[in-house]
């Protein structure tokens, strides 16, 4: 699974005009299930970003995780960052996750980070979403699940 977190001061997500999330002091994780993904990789992932120590300590550095601040999440799909553009410039989405099985890992993958004990706000699966955030620092992390689940 992919990840493109962000420390953020306030965040939200829209569905036409109403508001469906919304969070203050936290992160906002963009998710995308790729080719090949499973539960072991939301668990790990959710794990990963729960111990992220990308929060502000009392001294102002990145030292606190996000169940260290007491912070909040919100979780939103984004299957473009499964983008392939080695083809040209049109992306390709042919790695992402196919989409019932990409709505059941976002799913595990949001039940994971609220058993940590992180209080979750969620998107809407496979919806025009608009979000807005104010990202904190600006501190943006790149997570791949890739880089540490071993496959056969």
């Amino acid at each position: 699974m992919r990840a493109l977190v962000q420390r953020v001061s306030q965040a939200r997500v829209e569905v036409g005009e109403r508001a469906i999330g919304e969070i203050g002091y936290g992160l906002l994780v963009l998710l995308c299930a790729v080719e090949g993904d499973g539960e072991a990789e939301a668990e790990l992932l959710a794990q990963k970003i729960a111990k992220l120590r990308i929060l502000r300590d009392d001294q102002g550095k990145m030292n606190r995780s996000i169940l260290d601040a007491g912070g909040e999440a919100l979780v939103v799909s984004q299957f473009t960052l499964a983008a392939d553009l080695s083809r040209g410039n049109r992306p390709g989405f042919s790695r992402a996750a196919a989409p019932d099985v990409g709505r059941e890992l976002y799913g595990s993958f949001c039940r994971h980070l609220g058993q940590q004990g992180i209080a979750v706000e969620t998107g809407e699966f496979g919806a025009e979403m608009a979000v807005s955030l104010v990202n904190d620092g600006p501190v943006t992390i790149w997570m791949d699940s890739n880089d540490w689940v071993k496959r056969p």
